[in-house]
């Protein structure tokens, strides 16, 4: 079989036998009593990495969420949310709104909406939050950020961003040689943004593959998250384990990331060629979560399965934008070239183009994701 169902990006797996090792897993005492030693360094190198001052770490960004967003939801505050948000963040905003914080959705990644929520926030008196994902795999578009914070700071607003997918593929300077910019930082590094009103919750566990949360950000404000968390009173910090697994990604980053980054981007340029011409629609972009649908309705479902038959696993996603199901197909770089060119195959095969000629297709840079 194939397999293009996981989000392992740059196809690290940290088996034991590579990571420091440890004499225990765990010392018993929650967080705000006394986190590992190790996790010290490693929260300030991903602080680093991502562009802002300081970081805490989480076993999840569920730990995360479930905290932030009421500490930074106080008594005069309004919540904005994007439409598509992924839904932990939601969880958080949704245990707000429990609370008595005014909620309102705007739609996805657009600007102009936003403006009229934060409008509308200030004749009330309230200063807005903004919550957004950083990255958008199935429209296959960064969040607009910039846009966002320019709508929010004459009011003194504060945004807050999911940058699961962002964190360990996208980086600063994208350029036709490593499209998703270099050192994989995220979106802060991608759009050149260093500001002390985002705060960044991220989990590891897809481009550096481990299961582990952080929350980046000012100071002060990583800080007052520390003092006023309950979930590092009441739950386990991050085991010896998952921060050795963490020091593993980080030092392969440094050495070899943007070469993973490199090939990964290298792969989907490869599928996207492939299917060039056949009718298929792709998602736009070249994020490593690619996604198809067929030409003739309610033919996605069926292309899915004909793939699953021919021994290639993917996913069937329904994305927030559309009513009708996508193939999900997520490249990482383990794929070989072989790989790619067998499930092109499979696909045109699956589609009944009835042809399987690949030609090559031009991408202009790579900011239009």
């Amino acid at each position: 079989m194939l397999d293009f169902t996981s989000a392992l990006y740059l196809g690290l797996k940290h088996p034991s036998q590579a990571l420091r090792p440890w004499t225990q897993l765990t010392t018993g005492r929650p967080a705000a009593l006394e986190p590992l030693a190790v996790a010290e360094p490693v929260a300030a190198a991903l602080a680093a990495l991502q562009g802002c001052e300081a970081a805490t770490l989480a076993p999840s960004t569920l730990h995360l969420f479930w905290d932030l967003i009421g500490i930074l939801s106080e008594d005069g505050t309004g919540i904005a949310m994007d439409g598509a948000t992924y839904a932990i963040a939601r969880w958080g905003v949704e245990r707000a709104a429990q609370r008595g914080v005014p909620v309102r959705g705007f739609a996805h990644h657009d600007a102009v909406a936003l403006g009229r929520l934060v409008d509308g926030f200030s004749r009330s008196g309230l200063s807005p939050l903004v919550v957004t994902d950083g990255f958008c795999p199935l429209c296959g578009t960064a969040a607009p950020l910039p846009a966002y914070l320019d709508r929010i700071r004459p009011t003194g607003g504060c945004l807050v961003v999911d940058d699961t997918q962002a964190l360990g593929i996208l980086g600063r300077a994208p350029g036709p040689e490593l499209p998703y910019g270099r050192h994989g930082g995220g979106s802060l590094p991608w759009y050149r943004l260093y500001a002390p009103d985002i705060v960044l919750a991220s989990s590891l566990a897809k481009g550096f593959g481990v299961p582990l949360a952080v929350l980046s950000g000012a100071r002060r404000m990583i800080e007052r998250f520390e003092r006023l968390s309950a979930t590092r009173v009441h739950c386990s910090p991050p085991s010896a384990a998952v921060l050795a697994a963490a020091e593993s990604a980080l030092r392969f980053n440094r050495l070899g990331g943007d070469t993973a980054r490199r090939r990964l981007g290298k792969l989907v340029c490869r599928f996207r060629e492939g299917l060039n011409g056949t009718g298929l629609r792709l998602s736009p972009g070249l994020f490593p979560v690619q996604t198809v649908q067929a030409r003739e309705p309610g033919g996605t479902a069926l292309l899915h399965r004909r793939l699953g038959e021919a021994g290639i696993c993917t996913v069937l996603l329904r994305g927030h934008s559309v009513q009708a199901p996508q193939v999900g197909i997520l490249i990482t770089a383990e794929h070989r070239g072989s790989d790619i060119d067998c499930l092109v195959e499979a696909l045109i095969s699956a589609a009944g183009s009835g042809t399987s000629t690949i030609q090559p297709v031009e991408y202009p840079h790579v900011q239009r994701w």
